[in-house]
């Protein structure tokens, strides 16, 4: 792929410089571009075999790593200190792959970012927090992290875990949405997911919510559907 955007990631912290793979259309070539943040004990190469299987060749994929191929040490539930300064270096990853593509002359329309497990977290975290426009952003098994602690008891329906606050000041007006999510997902609780769809529907998006029957934790056939088809819509 050529392009001005290194083999490395950018950023502070301990994500900073960790490698950055790139596939699909190179960025002077591609149509539109497709930031892909991989789970914990996961890899670039995971997204990137998503790509793949989605069939789009004029698509540029960047995919971060995550420096122990972990985004964050503790559940993305727990209190938001447990999970620094992994949750910043990681916003911070995403945060310059955007900027970097918008220098190359990719404008929000072009780009969508999407995520898998701590990835999705990670994914609907920044667009959240970052509050631009995108072509779409897809959290697939994932929800919002938050902005801080609610300071209320634990909760059953958030796995004993205590709720979150959701302070973010940006708009995301427009923006195609998706969480996707199994109905029992061992690590991403329904409640989170339905809470994060009321968010960021007040920030303006267009939350699309899939709920997959049974448990599990994996990415289903509706949700590629979803990604080919909001990376297909002129």
């Amino acid at each position: 792929m050529t392009g001005g955007i290194a083999p490395r990631t950018r950023g502070n912290g301990p994500h900073g410089g960790q490698r950055l793979v790139m596939a699909g259309a190179s960025l002077d070539r591609a149509r539109l571009a497709m930031v892909m943040v991989h789970g914990r004990g996961g890899s670039p190469e995971d997204m990137v075999g998503l790509a793949d299987h989605l069939g789009l060749p004029d698509v540029a994929v960047l995919a971060p790593e995550a420096a122990g191929r972990s985004w964050w040490p503790a559940s993305f539930l727990a209190p938001i200190d447990a999970n620094e300064p992994g949750l910043g270096s990681g916003i911070g990853v995403v945060t310059a792959l955007l900027d970097d593509l918008a220098a190359e002359g990719f404008g929000p329309e072009r780009i969508l970012l999407t995520g898998f497990s701590q990835g999705a977290c990670l994914a609907v975290e920044a667009a959240a927090r970052l509050g631009r426009p995108l072509r779409a952003v897809a959290g697939l098994s994932g929800a919002l992290v938050g902005t801080g602690d609610a300071g209320k008891g634990a909760s059953e329906e958030l796995y004993g875990y205590s709720d979150k606050t959701f302070a973010y000041d940006g708009r995301l007006d427009g923006v195609p949405v998706l969480l996707g999510c199994h109905e029992r997902d061992p690590h991403i609780p329904l409640a989170r997911v339905r809470r994060s769809a009321e968010v960021l529907s007040g920030m303006g998006a267009n939350v699309e919510t899939h709920v997959i029957p049974g448990a599990g934790h994996g990415i289903v056939a509706d949700e590629a559907a979803w990604l080919r088809r909001h990376l297909n819509d002129a």
